[in-house]
């Protein structure tokens, strides 16, 4: 029960960053925002809950972990119901960012809570659960997002956290280990947490708004990286020299811990960062619809949360073999994808994607476990912090580097593309006629037909650039995956051999 009440708390936490996707458009008609203004609804959320990931050690500490759980679990679903309620845009930002720190509670502290609660031969069906929740979450968002905005309205994919947020908080109350009681009042590194927010915040603020502000063209987005560079600096100088700090980097002296911290940045990459290029070639480029484009996603969630039972039966194996089990499953699906093209349907992608959940499973859960392997009982809350906090921030650096690879790629595809649609290509000439009769025989002038035409041609070559820019990026996540392999040879083998820590 105490592994069913962390995780349910979790998913609830995953779904939320990516079910609001679904949703901006309908957002932006009902506030009256711009685009770049809605946008921040999602920056607003990313932020906080970043910053907040890397504390929730040093909070469980001072206030207790249950109790800062619980209270957490608590501030996340009065929130939602208030992003919910939202009349106004900064209103509804507010209450992202408010949800967006409550939530970055939940999702480190869950792992920590399985870690410091569950002997180590009960840890892989814990991890599973775990591991099921945060996997198939990013999926699930848009599936459900995309069928309450399209039944009923956009504030009920906020709504719909209330049954399942009251749920897990009653559980997490009558399930969750006892605070052990605390005496003394605990130092707050309060310089550290003000570096925290500032070198994270601005590179979170960086990672959302550079593409759109063509990155380091922009003055703005320049200033972003040195603060965010210079904030880095001072923030690790800062945690390694004071006696309590809010942020103990001292667990990074685990080698394992620092691989599988690497590696997760990288999993965050493929499974963040990938998984949002899907959505797009499914909508801009196939027309799905927000609804068929989560349908679209719901195989490979449902694969993965049926092959988490399945590797938490074979934790006895060394991880560090099932994850490079795991990473050829991934880059083999990676590969398939990149075939695209624009006649791929819905069963083209179905046994790629349902694949990439089943390689993304197998890398997951092992990959926790050999983190963690090396690292104290006492030092798990620290550690599962830090690890987090990568994973979160490869998928942001994965979306705001894949997107700039994605349109650099298809500008470069364009060109080249549109050197063979010239007046002396035979078969561009032939097009060109062709289309222009269409055009005349559905009653368009002659004049008008033609510009319909080369307008009709120049549509095939962005498409077809775009497509081939997709193939790309695919490319270039699998091998991502293939030169991070190295690092498995700096982990554990993922068994523990210290009973678990009484929390009672």
């Amino acid at each position: 029960m105490i592994a069913v009440s962390v995780s349910l708390a979790a998913l609830l936490e995953v779904i939320d960053t990516s079910i609001v996707n679904v949703a901006l458009t309908d957002m932006q008609a009902t506030l009256g925002a711009t685009l770049s203004e809605i946008g921040w609804v999602v920056t607003g959320y990313g932020i906080a809950n970043v910053v907040m990931i890397p504390l929730s050690a040093w909070l469980g500490d001072a206030f207790g972990k249950k109790r800062y759980f619980v209270f957490s679990m608590i501030g996340f679903t009065v929130a939602s119901i208030m992003c919910g309620m939202a009349t106004t845009l900064p209103v509804l930002i507010g209450a992202r960012i408010f949800q967006g720190l409550m939530g970055g509670g939940l999702l480190a502290k869950a792992q920590a809570f399985l870690f410091e609660s569950f002997p180590k031969e009960e840890q892989g069906m814990a991890q599973a659960l775990f591991g099921a929740c945060v996997i198939a979450g990013p999926a699930i968002g848009p599936t459900l997002g995309g069928w309450l905005v399209t039944n009923f309205s956009w504030p009920w994919i906020f709504y719909i956290n209330l049954p399942v947020g009251i749920a897990a908080t009653l559980m997490c109350i009558a399930y969750l280990p006892e605070d052990v009681k605390r005496f003394g009042r605990k130092a707050v590194d309060y310089l550290g947490i003000v570096l925290l927010i500032l070198w994270v915040g601005s590179l979170q603020i960086l990672l959302e708004q550079g593409y759109e502000n063509d990155w380091f063209d922009s003055r703005f987005i320049s200033v972003l990286a040195v603060i965010s560079s210079v904030g880095l600096v001072l923030w690790i100088w800062r945690e390694l020299r004071t006696k309590a700090p809010a942020v103990d980097l001292r667990v990074l002296r685990h080698r394992s811990l620092t691989a599988g911290s690497v590696y997760a940045f990288v999993v965050g990459v493929g499974l963040y960062g990938a998984l949002f290029a899907i959505p797009i070639f499914a909508q801009q480029v196939l027309g799905y619809t927000a609804y068929q484009t989560g349908m679209l996603l719901l195989p490979g969630a449902i694969a993965s949360a049926l092959m988490m039972p399945v590797m938490g039966r074979l934790s006895k194996v060394d991880a560090r073999v099932l994850i490079a089990l795991g990473s050829l499953v991934l880059i083999g699906s990676l590969v398939v994808v990149s075939r695209i093209s624009i006649l791929t349907g819905p069963e083209d992608l179905f046994w790629p994607l349902v694949f990439r959940g089943i390689g993304t499973v197998m890398i997951f859960l092992p990959l926790s476990l050999a983190t963690f392997s090396g690292v104290p009982k006492e030092e798990v809350s620290a550690a599962s912090g830090f690890y987090n906090l990568t994973r979160q921030l490869g998928g942001s650096v994965g979306i705001a580097v894949l997107t700039t690879i994605l349109a650099q790629r298809e500008a470069f595809h364009r060109s080249n593309l549109v050197e063979y649609v010239s007046a002396y290509s035979s078969t561009a000439a032939e097009r060109l006629s062709a289309l222009t009769g269409g055009f005349v025989a559905r009653g368009a002038a002659p004049a008008t037909a033609r510009t319909m035409a080369l307008k009709a041609m120049d549509r095939s070559v962005d498409v077809q650039a775009a497509v081939l820019s997709f193939g790309d990026m695919f490319h270039i996540v699998a091998f991502l995956f293939v030169v991070s392999l190295g690092l498995l040879f700096l982990m554990g083998s993922g068994k523990r051999s210290a009973a678990p820590v009484d929390v009672h």
